[in-house]
């Protein structure tokens, strides 16, 4: 069973660690220069948690945190970003946490963006009616190279 509920502070370890694997930070590309560097992160997750303008819940699959899911403003337009625990990935939680998300944040349009190969991502966002409305580049630091990123929305 997949679930959103408010962030609490245990959940702030889990997304550390979550955001430690390599591969996951390569296919999101845009993360921090130092995904190690716990005063950043948690700065980062201080500054989202503080920001009224932001929707932020974990994800709980099966009574355990698999991910965080949120949406913040770039612009007058809200933007919807997830990460997922990497060993969760391909079992269906984020398409279902993504579908859960949009039921509870009704705002639209809403935009997201992920980087052309991330496949998974872009089809679980077309799921549920999100379509390619741009593209540009952009330096990744996963990567250490500029990639191109779709931005897609939901009217």
């Amino acid at each position: 069973m997949i679930e959103l509920r408010d962030v609490v502070p245990a959940d702030l370890e889990e997304f550390f660690s979550h955001q430690l694997d390599p591969s996951a930070n390569h296919m999101a590309a845009f993360s921090a220069k130092n995904p190690a560097d716990r005063g950043v992160f948690d700065h980062h997750w201080q500054s989202i948690l503080n920001d009224p303008t932001v929707t932020v819940r974990t994800i709980v699959a099966d009574g355990k945190v698999a991910g965080s899911i949120l949406a913040y403003r770039d612009g007058d337009i809200p933007e919807i970003s997830y990460w997922i625990d990497k060993a969760r990935w391909g079992q269906g939680i984020t398409s279902a946490a993504v579908g859960l998300f949009l039921e509870e944040f009704g705002e639209r349009p809403i935009r997201a963006r992920a980087v052309a190969d991330n496949v998974s991502s872009i089809r679980i966002l077309e799921k549920y009616g999100f379509t390619v409305i741009g593209e540009t580049q952009g330096f990744a630091n996963a990567r250490g190279a500029v990639v191109k990123e779709l931005e897609l929305e939901l009217s």
